[in-house]
């Protein structure tokens, strides 16, 4: 538990670092079926070194002081097993297009980490309820990623590194769909779904790889851990 918590703040810091997130913003990572991990109710950036994460159910209400969207968390948890760790974020480039209930669509190759297509949950209003939860993962589907109408992202993954990683990849996604319209370009070809699915590769220590680079200024970060992402 001690190093899922770790890496629980880690995340938070390097998403702050990464400007994916400010005052607002939270992460979790999954301890068991039952169980996952949360971090502080404060803003990523601030948090300490040693601070406590939160364990929080994947069934049931809330404990006291844990910040209503993550509920959010709770459904992904409750509806997706594969999921072990989860992002909530407001990167500005996320946050442009959600505002403009519009997806981008697979330019590049970190797009094609969201195949078949970023999902989109089109409400304005905050997610915390139960209801409005699971209607946003039902509009996340089975993608990796989901933007909300004015209210940023989330982004979940085979563990919260992943996740976190996949944070950086949909605001960079979005970055790229933003400069395709800006340049007249909204037209031009994407990637279709077989290459897509060939490119969107694990191997080569490419999540890992993110991770080092995201994490590489933390002050938990042990030494040797420092030096290898060099």
């Amino acid at each position: 538990m001690q190093d899922l918590s770790l890496t629980v703040r880690l995340a938070a810091r390097a998403l702050a670092r990464a400007n994916l997130v400010h005052a607002y913003g939270h992460c979790s990572a999954r301890i068991d079926t039952k169980r996952f991990l949360v971090c502080p109710p404060e803003p990523m950036g601030l948090i300490a070194p040693g601070a406590v994460c939160v364990e929080v159910p994947v069934e049931g209400p809330l404990p006291e002081g844990v910040l209503g969207e993550v509920r959010l968390h709770q459904q992904i948890y409750r509806r997706r097993p594969e999921a072990k760790g989860v992002v909530r974020f407001m990167g500005p480039n996320a946050m442009a297009l959600g505002a403009a209930s519009t997806v981008p669509a697979m330019r590049h190759g970190f797009g094609t980490y969201f195949a078949p297509k970023v999902g989109l949950w089109n409400d304005v209003q905050l997610i915390r309820d139960d209801a409005r939860a699971e209607g946003a993962v039902d509009a996340m589907g089975v993608s990796a990623g989901l933007l909300m109408r004015g209210n940023g992202a989330v982004t979940a993954g085979a563990s919260l590194e992943e996740a976190t990683v996949l944070a950086w990849y949909l605001e960079d996604m979005c970055r790229v769909e933003l400069a395709a319209r800006m340049a007249g370009l909204a037209d031009a070809p994407v990637i279709a779904p077989e290459a897509a699915a060939e490119r969107a590769t694990r191997a080569g220590r490419i999540v890992e790889r993110m991770w080092d680079y995201l994490t590489a200024a933390d002050p938990e970060k042990a030494p040797q851990e420092k030096g290898s992402a060099t």
